[in-house]
């Protein structure tokens, strides 16, 4: 990568007990062999501000409403990305990043349904500059999904909501896939471990590729 050239902004993505947290390492890995600086971060969180608001936002015992859920987020994210993320990237630095907006469509788009036009206009004001360069978007039958989250000892508020709302948040994030092909990526988080890592590791190695040859082309 030339020395003067933009950080590559990357988001790993989907709903609770599809296996993010266990894929994150080995991508964080990946990348990192490529031979780049990389952050990494989560959201919400990823700033002292947005770690309060990441307590206030799953662990707190508060009824919080679907258009407040989304302005908190929002409020994280903007902390986010204007202190840390962009920072980063302006400087080289390439960024992982545990969720972003595409969570948001997901979530409180689908999930609190309150519908893709509410949750574009947040975006737009706080990034809209500002979108991934990739995303792996990891989907998993519910079945799956609830046999994995059975194994941890404590849920947190969003992940006890019921089956309608993560029926809900699964076909949003699919339909971000849908709509955006070239930069999310769907991987199937059915089966085993070493699967889904392999099928993370195609795309990440494609799109490593194409962006060392843009590389290599801009010298």
């Amino acid at each position: 990568m030339m020395a003067d050239e933009r950080g590559r902004f990357i988001t790993l993505e989907g709903a609770e007990g599809v296996g993010k947290t266990s894929l994150l390492p080995f991508v964080r890995e990946l990348i990192e062999s490529s031979g780049v600086e990389l952050m990494c971060t989560r959201e919400p969180g990823g700033t002292p501000l947005g770690e309060d608001l990441r307590e206030v936002l799953l662990n707190s015992d508060h009824a919080i409403v679907g258009k407040a859920e989304a302005l908190l987020m929002f409020a994280a994210r903007a902390q986010h990305v204007e202190t840390v993320i962009e920072p980063a990237l302006a400087e080289g630095v390439w960024v992982l990043c545990d969720r972003f907006t595409d969570a948001s469509f997901a979530y409180q788009g689908g999930g609190r349904e309150l519908g893709v036009a509410q949750v574009a206009v947040l975006e737009q004001w706080v990034h809209g500059y500002l979108q991934p360069d990739l995303t792996l978007l990891l989907d998993a039958s519910r079945e799956a999904s609830l046999a994995r989250m059975r194994r941890r000892r404590e849920v947190d508020r969003i992940e006890r909501e019921d089956e309608l709302f993560f029926g809900r948040v699964r076909q949003a994030y699919r339909q971000r896939a849908v709509d955006y092909p070239d930069r999310v990526k769907l991987i199937d988080a059915n089966p085993a471990f070493e699967q889904v890592c392999e099928s993370a590791a195609a795309v990440l190695t494609d799109a490593l590729g194409d962006w060392e040859a843009q590389s290599v082309l801009r010298q």
